[in-house]
């Protein structure tokens, strides 16, 4: 019981430790490029079409853009806009970083399975 414990609380150690080193390194990525971000989201939310840089990305967006404005009923449509645009934006700024442009092309394919199965209900395959 007692091993068991000790197991349990090191995990959570080691995982509050890598939590914490990873928020540090992201908010020094990020202020190092927020006076450029600064900047860019205006232009991110205002020109939707605006290409991220990664082809997985870019062919995600753009179908799942198209599905939610022929597909998606008015309603629902405003919370699906949004998450789009902050997928836009979050990516983008990933895109930019040479550190972490490598492993977007896998979050997008992840994101754009899961967001097959969700938008399926209503009627959108890719």
């Amino acid at each position: 019981m007692l091993t068991r414990t000790l197991l349990i609380l090191c995990a959570l150690f080691a995982m509050l430790l890598i939590g914490c080193s990873k928020t540090e390194t992201t908010t020094n990525d990020n202020s190092a490029s927020s006076s450029k971000a600064s900047r860019s989201p205006a232009t991110t939310t205002v020109s939707a079409g605006e290409k991220i840089g990664v082809p997985e990305c870019d062919d995600f967006i753009a179908k799942y853009d198209a599905c939610v404005s022929s597909k998606v009923p008015e309603a629902a449509r405003v919370q699906y806009k949004s998450a789009v645009a902050e997928w836009r934006k979050s990516w983008k700024k990933l895109a930019d970083n040479p550190a972490t442009k490598g492993s977007l092309a896998a979050a997008c394919k992840q994101a754009a399975e899961q967001q097959a199965a969700a938008l399926k209900t209503y009627g959108c395959t890719w």
